[in-house]
């Protein structure tokens, strides 16, 4: 838990550090302060009023000194949330943006929206709320512990056995809350995910299911949520109701020995002193078990704030791609895979198997196969959104592994399935790709791309606000501006994964035709389902669990039987399509 919050602070840990030693030594002085209540009721039961009266103002001293180190401490705890604040989400946004780009998955990037967010003000608010009295509470009985075994040895054991075995208790508590906690935060996060698909997809849920709206799949999400959310709160419940009675049981068998030890002296007819002894650690056994119902009582707390932790930590052990010292430029724009192979976990399956493939400048290769075959996990590779797990990708002759970021950037652009567009002007999404493009060009990237038709019936033209997202813009249009960017980036080598998929017919056609242009200009790589332009390909590359099934042309791998013709086939079942060449033209596309 310290170890992560030290990552948060970075070069700012000394002030963590400062705390933690002032919060100890407060703990360390409340204990003494207390423990000089033995002298002070020692002298009172002795009638020894002398002793008592400077022992009484060792007494006040150290409330006093108490008071004051607390207002410090709490300033200082204080200090190190400010810290976490200002410095923490800097220094994990630092993190984040040296991680692979493979890593930002939905589930990632929403467990990285909370944290830093929500979870940064929870953290930030340990310190001064949560840790100084956790810490005082364990610090001081154990200061209470020392005194009991020197007033009462019968005692002190009962006390040195009770320790660990409520800190024992606090663990299984906090072990059991947790699991109940993470059911309720996966199931929050899938009725969230259920919402949003629930919005989206109203006109598909109520041409099925009605005016509803199909709520079926929301109403069950919710149901799961709240079932794992009742769990929560009777586990937290009891968890608070269990460490409670742990920590009176103890008090209890120290109660007890501590009558039994007093009446044995009295019946003994023992000296003054023994049972004046007695009395005093009856009095220091309530202020033993204070701080203890206190520990117990911020235990679910500190359970919530640990998760926050775990996810902060869990971000910070994902380690960023190693970058070259000597990174090395590449001299053309050929793409090359030698014996490829790559799983997403240790404990996966390989997704691509053993694939060599050369890519030579300027021409253009489709990537065909069934869903699940490893298309964009190799274009991913080609982008190293990932390192691959054996083998080497290398760009102009270079491994992608000796570039630096910008090297590879500068390399590759990549035009994606879902096209996201910033909130802003279509020329400033257009320039996204190139910031410091002219007008000019920014006008041909949207020729290139067909944005001209769009922006010539807009009223504002490229000036057009897009909305969040590209929410003003339809799915085709927000495509053909996403184009533009990636074609005045002019980077080498352009990555296309599905940009015609979910289009209809008109933007399919405008994206295929922005395509054939470029064959020639650039290395193409793309993923395509849509005949007219996998069929234009100097290379069609058919993959099938991971591995290359077949490789050549179109004309060539339309006559042979195997995955392709077999691919063929079915998009001419689906679509009534005819191809009689690579060069013939097919509506629809």
């Amino acid at each position: 838990m310290l170890k992560t919050f030290t990552q948060l602070l970075g070069e700012e840990a000394p002030v963590l550090r400062r705390y933690l030693w002032m919060t100890l030594v407060y703990g360390l002085l409340c204990g003494l302060t207390i423990v000089t209540l033995v002298p002070v009721l020692t002298h009172l039961l002795g009638s020894e009023l002398r002793s008592a009266a400077q022992w009484l103002v060792v007494l006040v001293i150290g409330v006093a000194l108490c008071w004051a180190l607390r207002r410090t401490v709490e300033k200082a705890g204080i200090r190190v949330g400010i810290a976490v604040l200002q410095g923490g989400r800097h220094r994990l946004g630092d993190h984040v943006a040296r991680l692979p780009v493979g890593w930002f998955s939905a589930q990632n990037t929403a467990r990285l929206s909370h944290v830093a967010s929500q979870g940064m003000m929870e953290m930030a608010q340990l310190p001064a709320h949560v840790f100084t009295p956790l810490i005082t509470g364990v610090v001081t009985p154990v200061v209470i512990l020392v005194a009991l075994f020197a007033l009462n040895v019968q005692m002190g054991l009962i006390a040195l056995v009770t320790l660990p075995i409520l800190f024992g208790v606090f663990a299984f508590t906090a072990h059991l809350g947790q699991r109940a906690d993470q059911s309720f935060q996966h199931n929050a996060a899938l009725t969230s995910q259920r919402m949003v698909e629930f919005a989206q997809a109203q006109s598909v849920l109520r041409a099925f299911n009605g005016e509803d709206g199909g709520t079926q799949f929301l109403e069950q999400a919710i149901a799961r949520q709240q079932q794992s959310a009742k769990r929560l709160i009777h586990v937290s419940a009891m968890s608070v109701v269990f460490n409670a009675w742990a920590v009176q049981a103890g008090f209890a068998a120290l109660l007890v020995a501590a009558t039994l030890s007093l009446g044995e002296q009295l019946g003994a007819n023992l000296q003054a002193g023994s049972v004046i002894a007695v009395i005093v650690s009856l009095l220091l056994v309530s202020r033993f078990i204070d701080p203890l119902l206190e520990v117990a009582g911020y235990s679910e707390v500190l359970r919530g704030a640990r998760g926050q932790l775990e996810a902060v930590r869990g971000i910070f052990a994902v380690q960023p791609l190693p970058q070259p010292e000597a990174p090395q430029a590449p001299i053309e724009g050929s793409v090359e895979l030698r014996h490829v192979s790559f799983r997403y976990a240790d404990d996966q399956p390989d997704v691509l198997r053993d694939i060599s493939l050369r890519i030579e400048p300027g021409s253009m290769t489709a990537l065909v196969g069934a869903s699940g075959s490893g298309k964009t996990t190799l274009v991913r590779l080609i982008a190293r959104f990932f390192d691959v797990t054996q083998g080497s990708v290398i760009l102009g002759g270079v491994d992608v592994r000796q570039m630096s970021s910008e090297q590879l950037a500068g390399q590759i652009s990549q035009i994606f399935q879902d096209a996201y567009l910033f909130q802003g002007s279509i020329a400033d999404n257009i320039r996204i790709g190139k910031p410091d493009a002219s007008d000019a060009q920014v006008m041909e990237a949207a020729r290139q791309a067909g944005v001209i038709e769009i922006i010539e019936r807009l009223p504002q033209g490229l000036e057009t606000p897009v909305g969040e997202g590209g929410a003003r813009l339809s799915g085709g249009e927000r495509q053909r501006i996403s184009i533009a960017r990636a074609l005045i980036k002019d980077a080498p080598i352009l990555l296309v994964d599905e940009a015609t998929a979910a289009l209809d017919a008109e933007n399919q056609a405008v994206i295929a035709d922005a395509l054939a242009r470029l064959r020639g200009t650039r290395t193409l790589i793309v993923i395509a389902h849509q005949l007219s332009t996998v069929a234009m390909a100097d290379q069609i590359v058919v993959l099938d669990q991971g591995r290359i099934s077949e490789r050549g042309a179109h004309s060539a791998l339309s006559t042979e039987p195997g995955l392709y013709a077999h691919f063929l086939a079915q998009r001419r079942a689906a679509k009534g399509w005819r191809i009689a060449g690579a060069s013939d033209s097919e509506g629809g596309s």
